[in-house]
């Protein structure tokens, strides 16, 4: 049965921020991508796709159509209800985040048996899994290690933290009081911090600011920035976090000395993005407008993450340091999507 199905790659959530450059990765590499998004594909996705799904990561019956049809190697699982809006609806965020990475987990699982392999779940995971208490303790932190303060204070981070526990489960732990069951699922988590992408709009994320103020420079508009000044978290393009997810699941697994790894490239002050913002957009005017409630979760998030391990482990090595990612990916990038 499994030779008469189609070996394909498949990517949940694939036309969201992540989606749209990892779709095109994927099949310039020559993967049969197959997709599941709640919403149709825009054509600059579809086009690069085998076949496209419409429906939720939490409607098991799509997905054992799928285990039928298809033969499923890799799963990248970008679905997700992300910060902000899983703040406004925590209900609904448990559902699609939790329940939908449960369901995906019992579909590689069953894959797996179907054929007799692994199936490699790539999952991204987010800094706001963290949870520091105040400003004192995350400067005295500095740059925070996989297995510490783990204590998020948002829904979002809330599952995305037990998403990855789930995951270490189904590769290590699945059904460990069966005598016979053999574990098909090879978990792998990148923990992104916050991702800056020239392709796309910011769509409302906590750690936006910073695609937000270049964006808003862009269209000739001022940007009332909703963190202080002086507010510090690490960040990623959206190249090197695509890259990221790549190099770990083609990682051999012998190499891998943990299923969650942190990875980060740069990490400025709001102040330090808004001066690099003014300096490629002279008439750009960023304006201080903080928002406690926003500012309490980024304040809770560290400063800074290490990345030793995704070094170590499986080369990991970003592109771009903060200048760079300026002036030779975001602001010829941005510039550019607003001239179309």
């Amino acid at each position: 049965m499994a030779a008469m199905r189609t070996p394909v790659v498949l990517v949940t959530g694939a036309g969201g921020e992540v989606g749209h450059g990892l779709v095109g990765r994927l099949a310039g590499a020559g993967h049969a991508v197959i997709t599941i998004d709640v919403a149709p594909l825009g054509a600059e996705v579809s086009c690069h796709v085998r076949r496209a799904f419409t429906g939720s990561v939490t409607d098991r019956s799509l997905l054992e159509r799928i285990l039928a049809e298809f033969d499923v190697r890799f799963v990248f699982h970008l679905a997700a209800l992300l910060s902000t809006r899983a703040e406004f609806t925590p209900v609904a965020a448990h559902e699609v985040n939790v329940e939908g990475t449960l369901g995906l987990l019992e579909f590689a699982q069953h894959q797996g048996a179907s054929h007799g392999e692994a199936v490699t779940v790539v999952y991204p995971s987010s800094i706001a899994v963290y949870g520091l208490p105040d400003l004192e303790t995350k400067t005295a932190a500095g740059a925070v290690a996989e297995d510490a303060w783990n204590v998020p204070i948002t829904m979002y981070g809330c599952n995305k933290l037990y998403c990855e526990l789930l995951g270490r489960y189904y590769a290590k732990h699945y059904k460990q009081l069966t005598t016979d069951v053999i574990r098909r699922v090879d978990f792998r988590c990148v923990r992104f911090p916050g991702v800056i992408s020239a392709a796309t709009r910011p769509s409302g994320g906590t750690s936006d600011y910073a695609p937000e103020m270049v964006h808003a420079a862009a269209r000739g508009e001022p940007y009332d920035c909703f963190v202080r000044p002086d507010t510090r978290i690490p960040f990623i393009t959206m190249p090197d976090a695509i890259d990221a997810l790549l190099a770990l699941a083609a990682a051999p697994r012998d190499r891998l000395s943990r299923t969650a790894y942190n990875v980060r490239a740069f990490s400025p002050t709001a102040e330090e993005l808004a001066a690099l913002t003014v300096d490629a957009f002279p008439r750009a005017v960023v304006r201080w407008a903080a928002d406690p409630k926003r500012q309490r979760i980024v304040d809770s998030w560290p400063a800074d993450v290490n990345d030793d391990a995704a070094r170590h482990d499986w080369g990991f090595s970003p592109r771009y340091d903060v200048r760079a990612a300026f002036a030779e990916y975001l602001v010829p990038g941005i510039r550019e999507l607003y001239r179309t």
